[in-house]
């Protein structure tokens, strides 16, 4: 009976990180909202900035500035309102790590 409760009582210590186990797609499935405008896995066509290979930090830091309203967008800085930094910082590292194709 001793070794069940100690059993029990290592996985209730072990659960919030159990809970907290992140999905390994979350990033790729958060960027694939972006692909409408900015292209699959940020390779943007036309006149739409691609995201593919843009360094994380600079990413994270527009995507404050549209969330913040320091810099002007048509639809940006609602869509960025929309996302926790954690988030942000999930899909800029994401991006950055597409390779930029010509």
């Amino acid at each position: 009976m001793q070794t069940l409760i100690s059993a029990l009582a290592l996985a209730a210590a072990c659960a919030p990180g159990l809970a907290s186990a992140q999905d390994p797609n979350l990033a790729r499935n958060l960027a694939a909202t972006c692909a409408s405008c900015h292209g699959t896995n940020g390779q943007a066509r036309g006149e739409m900035k691609t995201l593919a290979g843009v360094p994380a930090d600079k990413i994270i830091s527009m995507v404050a500035a549209y969330k913040s309203g320091a810099l002007p967008a048509t639809i940006m800085h609602q869509i960025a309102r929309g996302y926790t930094d954690e988030q942000i910082r999930l899909v800029a590292a994401f991006f950055a790590a597409q390779p930029v194709k010509k």
